[in-house]
């Protein structure tokens, strides 16, 4: 099985730096409609299947590829964003680094610690596994498909998943529409074979001004 986990396009919320984790959360920005338009140009894989989380963002990211392959948006729980509880929409200094903080602490295995307000680390990793295994025992063992999720949701589910090591992926990051890739079963495990942190449609879809705090790096918070 093979997983590409593509974080959605721009947000008003990724420019501002707001943590917008709720539902149902805030649409695409130009540019982010125009990294999703280059989503269908990028990806040259063949796909089984399109899924992509709640949150409106996501869907609105996944609606090029699927028209482009003639298969539907399957809506799936359980992907959405890492939720900030207490820190909802703030995008002051220590509401931003206490939300990284917790993102590191799990990273590092302590999955007891709540997000403030929020979840804990076993409550978002036991619930994010769980819908990718949904989403695996749809498909046969070589089936390929496209998951639209969000930054911190990935990196944390990528870290743990992968069993990489905390130094290292709490170093990694994720621009709108950058993608990681999974291979292997809920069963087995999961080895991240590829990690493109850039936007599928190439740096021309980057924006250097927007204060990203859900994509970047959680040690830089």
């Amino acid at each position: 099985m093979r997983l590409i986990l593509i974080r959605h396009g721009q947000t008003p919320h990724n420019v501002t730096g707001a943590l917008d984790t709720g539902f149902p959360g805030a649409g695409l920005t130009p540019l982010g409609e125009t990294q999703a338009a280059a989503v269908p140009r990028a990806l040259e894989a063949d796909l089984a299947g399109i899924y992509a989380s709640r949150l409106v963002r996501t869907q609105l990211t996944a609606g090029p590829l699927a028209e482009h392959r003639g298969l539907d948006v399957r809506i799936t729980p359980g992907i959405e964003e890492v939720a900030a509880g207490e820190l909802e929409l703030r995008s002051d200094k220590d509401a931003v680094h206490s939300y990284a903080e917790t993102l590191v602490t799990w990273m590092h295995g302590d999955l007891a610690r709540r997000m403030p307000g929020g979840p804990s680390g076993h409550e978002f990793y036991d619930g994010y596994d769980a819908a990718l295994r949904t989403i695996a025992e749809g498909h046969a063992d070589d089936d390929t498909v496209a998951v639209f999720s969000h930054g911190a949701a990935i990196r944390v589910y990528t870290s743990l998943a992968a069993r990489l090591d905390p130094n290292e992926s709490t170093k990694l990051w994720m621009m709108n529409t950058g993608m990681g890739v999974l291979e292997g079963d809920p069963d087995a495990g999961w080895e991240l074979t590829t990690w493109s942190p850039e936007p599928l449609g190439g740096e021309a879809l980057t924006d250097a001004s927007a204060h990203d705090v859900t994509g970047e790096a959680a040690d830089e918070a």
